[in-house]
């Protein structure tokens, strides 16, 4: 038994002690990883209250320029289909005048007979 007995005093004289210390430092590591967890919880508090202020401005911009900018797009708009309407008026003006001016019998004689002007 003498045998054993000294395997016994060896583990609580060498392990016991290396075990007490290494459960120490585990225990401080599990105390810090908790501090920067609840570090970590409170920055992403802080980020998403910014992110939300950011968000709600950023709504109240769009909602003050959307009507002024819808008001532009459809002024735009109609000038632009205004305009279109002016330019095919004055082209069937023009392209009637032309065709009740012109010298149906010039026309027929190829380009290279004609006397230059």
């Amino acid at each position: 038994m003498g045998f054993i007995e000294q395997g016994r005093q060896l583990i609580q004289d060498f392990v016991t002690p290396e075990i007490r210390s290494i459960d120490t430092r585990l225990i401080a590591v599990e105390k810090r990883i908790e501090s920067l967890d609840a570090s970590n919880d409170k920055r992403f508090t802080m980020l998403d209250t910014r992110v939300e202020k950011v968000q709600t401005t950023l709504e109240t911009k769009i909602e003050k320029v959307q009507p002024k900018l819808e008001k532009k797009i459809d002024h735009n708009c109609s000038q632009g289909m205004e305009t279109l309407r002016r330019i095919e008026t004055s082209t069937k003006f023009w392209s009637a005048s032309l065709v009740s001016k012109a010298n149906f019998k010039t026309l027929r004689k190829p380009i290279c007979a004609m006397e230059p002007s």
